[in-house]
């Protein structure tokens, strides 16, 4: 049996909505036992920066997800905004190379000192959970294998100084064992027994993610779209406690 506490704690619900409103509501709704939520681009776009200080005066903790991907200079200068703004951790994506990586990282370590706050958390986007091996080899022209693409990013990550990455839960064991134990793994793509898999392609149950070595799972459509998503969290909650991994 898991604690249900522990696993409430790994859960970030991805606010996926149009309105500050519905995400202020799922928030109060959902917390607790839910402490992290993820402001993706769609809540981004639609209300800009003011839904971080919005969520931050409801005590929650914030992932930003907009996986930044540009030149090192516009990405430093875009962590610099960020940190400021006071979310938890952001994401960018690996793909943009060392340089980007390392330039995201030192902004926000230079941001955090100047605050007198602690660094932001910098996670590394690896492979979309959307794509599979021969998406990945077709249509990005990768052709090493997806599993080897996903750990060698995370590798550069970290030795470009990286928190830890973004990567579905079935890379998470590889990841760890080359990565090491405080490395962290954030993965998206986790689906409930009853649950669609959406656009999903690599998709894990929440317990299937946790034993995999995942440290937060993403999930949003099943809780938020769900007629009741605190129903929809305490099912997601005992399915964890009960041990159901279910499909692989």
């Amino acid at each position: 049996m898991t604690d249900i506490n522990e696993a409430a704690q790994r859960i970030i619900v991805a606010l996926d909505v149009d309105h500050e409103k519905e995400a202020y509501d799922l928030v109060k709704l959902l917390s607790p036992p839910i402490s992290y939520y993820k402001v993706g681009m769609r809540l981004y776009t639609a209300c800009g920066p003011r839904v971080i200080a919005g969520l931050k005066g409801l005590g929650a903790r914030v992932f930003l997800d907009l996986k930044f991907h540009d030149i090192p200079n516009t990405v430093a200068s875009t962590v610099e905004v960020v940190t400021r703004l006071g979310v938890d951790m952001f994401n960018i994506h690996l793909s943009g190379g060392k340089n980007m990586v390392k330039a995201a990282v030192e902004a926000a370590a230079k941001s955090a000192e100047e605050l007198g706050k602690t660094k932001t958390l910098v996670l590394g986007v690896t492979v979309l959970t959307s794509l599979n091996e021969k998406m990945l080899r077709d249509e990005a022209g990768v052709g090493k294998k997806l599993e080897q693409h996903v750990v060698d990013l995370s590798l550069m990550g970290k030795e470009s100084g990286i928190n830890g990455v973004v990567a579905s839960a079935r890379e998470a064991a590889l990841i760890r064992k080359e990565c090491g134990e405080e490395f962290l793994i954030v993965s998206p793509g986790v689906r409930p027994l009853w649950a669609a898999s959406g656009d999903q392609q690599r998709v894990f149950t929440p317990r299937q993610a946790m034993e995999a070595g995942a440290d937060f799972m993403v999930i949003g459509r099943p809780i938020i779209k769900h007629r009741s998503p605190r129903e929809a969290l305490e099912m997601i909650l005992s399915e964890i406690a009960n041990n159901n991994s279910g499909r692989q």
